[in-house]
């Protein structure tokens, strides 16, 4: 969950380097650091904290910005506490290796061992740290070039890891090799410059060109001559496959709003009309995605639907179980991807499974897919990040095209999962014939209004902030829904989690009386989605409950509603739709309240405490 970000070529490197770090920070920000090799030394600096405290630190160190070789790191700490010492880059043991690493050698105790014994001493209570020495002791031992040693210094290692290796003996060269976690060379114009991040944000102004490293490769990357790939385990040679990158740099800036989080909300409308556009046909009265066609009868012969993913993602899966039940009539479980592997699941090649995933790298999603494929499985995925691990591992997918997400908590993410997930349900109920052709085009109908409606829901957005200012003090906060906004009330708890640290929990509105109602009084914030569709008396009965018991009620209704808004504290309006469709409206106010809550309590909206936007280590 580290960020990786390097540089070698003709340029200066270090504003290449530190760019690329704060355009990384989203993946960890416990601490930082970089190396500039000026031609005979390398020039260290790190230090815990942000990205911006680095470069404080480096503006009294200028010599420490000279030259065209680098190499920058931006740690989520796994081994060893965030500290200055345990940052990387980390060194060998002579000075003369430095490497960055975005994940975990689970077998690094092991190896430290046996180096001690050899009489390597270490600074650093970090797997890194063992992992460079391990490099340059076969280095040493083998007498062979960096290369090669990262080669069979990689065969002995147990774990997952992105690694960036320079040895200041050959200037002319870098080592990338990747386990698990993503890895991203840019190429600059006639192999002049090369780049390597963890993914391609750092470099998407100098070239489109990129070579993502698929596991169990390894680059020799050299000035002049190209990008070299082999294969970590044999060493035989691999023809890199160059891809042109879709991203643009307006993208991955804020665009003059304050957090990178508000921003993506509002990109929302745009997110999901460019998700379901070229797939939803509303003239041809079609859903049109290619990904499903080939695969049909997988889908319509599957015994069952199994859904995998990790936090947003997987509360979004949660409203796909109820999207492909309802409109498909197919069994459907959703499980933690991080628990499916380990309570040795029933997979049958009569079962397709659904990976779900914004970045298309998180680890436990990604061992998950492995192990249903090595059972028989025909595996979807559905992710944002083209080239990305998942899109490369599944059988078939479908990307959400929702543009690049920075801030740590997901929120166009979730609503172009759910719209993907919908068109996937709609199209297999018309195959199935489970939805009459009337239904099936009224949906399309309702879908198409989608984006203009969350457009009118961001306009409340001064009502919500009156209402944050109201309950931002809370230490409790307890969200309820139904049927399909069940998973909403999980996402609007997960939200505020986050974000603001106030402790959150989401409920079925029904089991409210199964615990949770013993928390309640005057003091305690209830959020409710009440839209007037589904279970609307059922959730009029469970707002009594609450008033009755003094909580205070917050509650999402539907545009001319009447008796939830006589009884609620404060409501908010969404427009009117189909229930199954609720969804990707009634999360809109829930992500801006939680927003509006985190910036008045002077949190850091954008990278909230202990978290990781991309979690590539399990």
């Amino acid at each position: 969950m580290c960020g990786i970000s390097a540089y070698i070529g003709y340029r200066k490197a270090y504003p290449i380097v530190i760019n690329g770090l704060k355009r990384l920070e989203y993946r960890g920000y416990d601490s930082a650091g970089v190396m500039i090799f000026d031609g005979e030394n390398m020039h260290l600096s790190k230090t815990k904290g942000k990205v911006s405290h680095l470069e404080e630190i480096i503006k009294s160190k200028p010599k420490s910005k000279v030259g065209n070789i680098g190499m920058g790191h931006t740690r989520w700490a796994t081994h060893g506490v965030p500290n200055d010492v345990n940052s990387h880059p980390h060194f060998s043991q002579s000075g003369d290796l430095v490497l960055v690493h975005n994940g975990i050698i689970e077998n690094y105790d092991t190896i430290k061992k046996e180096l001690i014994s050899r009489g390597y001493s270490f600074k650093s209570d970090t797997d890194t740290e063992v992992l460079v020495n391990l490099i340059e002791e076969v280095k040493l031992t083998e007498g062979c070039k960096l290369g090669k040693a990262v080669q069979l210094a990689l065969t002995n290692v147990v774990g997952a890891y992105a690694i960036a290796v320079f040895d200041k003996n050959r200037p002319n060269e870098i080592i990338v090799a990747r386990l698990g976690s993503p890895i991203a060379i840019g190429v600059g114009k006639d192999n002049k410059e090369f780049f390597v991040a963890s993914d391609a944000s750092p470099f998407v102004e100098y070239t489109k060109d990129a070579i993502y490293l698929e596991d169990e490769e390894m680059a020799i990357i050299r000035v002049g001559k190209g990008v070299k790939v082999h294969k970590i385990m044999d060493d035989a040679l691999v023809q890199p496959e160059i891809q042109k990158l879709q991203m643009s740099l307006d993208q991955i800036e804020k665009g003059g709003f304050d957090h990178f989080m508000l921003k993506e909300i509002y990109e929302q409308p745009k997110a999901i009309t460019d998700t379901f556009r070229g797939r939803m046909l509303l003239e041809e009265k079609i859903i049109k995605m290619s990904s499903i066609e080939t695969y049909l009868d997988k889908f319509l012969n599957a015994n069952r639907i199994i859904i995998v993913a990790c936090g947003t993602s997987w509360h979004a899966g949660l409203v796909g179980e109820y999207l492909f039940e309802d409109l498909a009539r197919i069994p459907v479980e959703v499980e933690y991807a991080s628990e499916f592997r380990y309570r040795n699941p029933i997979i049958t090649n009569k079962d397709v499974v659904i990976a779900i995933s914004q970045s298309g790298e998180t680890a436990d999603t990604l061992a998950a897919i492995k192990l249903a494929k090595s059972m028989g499985a025909f595996v979807y995925g559905i992710c944002n990040v083209v080239g990305s691990s998942i899109a490369r591992e599944t059988h078939s997918g479908a990307y959400t095209h929702a543009g690049p997400e920075i801030g740590v908590a997901s929120t166009k993410a979730f609503t172009t999962q759910i719209t993907v997930l919908t068109l996937i349900a709609l199209k297999l109920g018309q195959a199935k014939g489970s939805i009459p052709q009337h239904n099936f085009e009224n949906y399309l109908e309702k879908m198409q209004l989608i984006p203009k409606q969350v457009e009118e829901l961001l306009q409340i957005d001064e009502k919500v902030k009156e209402i944050a200012s109201v309950y931002k003090d809370a230490k409790n906060c307890l969200y309820l829904g139904r049927g399909f906004n069940f998973p909403v009330a999980l996402e609007g708890a997960l939200k505020l989690k986050e974000i603001s640290y106030i402790h959150a929990e989401g409920y079925p509105a029904a089991e409210m009386k199964h615990g949770p109602i013993a928390l309640i009084d005057e003091n305690m914030p209830i959020f409710v989605i009440a839209t007037n569709k589904g279970h609307y008396e059922k959730v009029v009965s469970n707002i009594q409950e609450i008033k009755s018991r003094a909580g205070k009620i917050i509650a999402i209704v539907t545009e001319g509603d009447v008796t939830v808004k006589e009884i609620a504290d404060h409501y908010i309006e969404v427009p009117d739709t189909e229930e199954a469709l609720t969804p990707l409206l009634t999360t809109i106010p829930l992500q801006l309240l939680s927003y509006h809550i985190a910036v008045m309590l002077g949190k850091n909206v954008d990278q909230p405490r202990n978290l990781a936007k991309s979690v590539t280590v399990e």
